[in-house]
């Protein structure tokens, strides 16, 4: 489960930004993770529950946005949805499909009192 290791390379980002910032706890954290990251939001979730018990971020509420998958079809030469990596074009089914959008993970938004 690499969401184990996700969840406590937020917590680094976040206890550093905490940190810098003289904070006294973590409020909310907030996750972009797009739909062809491989990275399984509901076990990410139960990560960040584990490895924050105890820190300045324990009771902080973890908001996740979903970030659609996109990808470049090299025979259509339009940008079109993507459901899963190596999929098949929607509009013409081909497998020549370059994915643009929907592969990251990244801490967009951190609120701290």
């Amino acid at each position: 489960m690499h969401e184990m290791s996700l969840a406590e390379g937020v917590l680094q980002l976040v206890e550093d930004t905490a940190r810098r910032e003289n904070a006294q706890r973590v409020k909310l954290v907030v996750l972009e993770i797009g739909r062809l990251s491989s990275v399984q939001p509901d076990a990410l979730r139960f990560c960040f529950d584990a490895v924050t018990r105890g820190g300045i971020a324990r009771d902080a509420a973890l908001e996740i946005v979903d970030v659609p998958g996109a990808g470049w079809c090299m025979q259509c030469a339009v940008t079109v949805p993507m459901q899963e990596l190596y999929g098949a074009c929607p509009t013409c089914g081909s497998h020549q499909v370059q994915p643009t959008g929907g592969t990251e993970m990244r801490v967009k938004e951190i609120e701290i009192e």
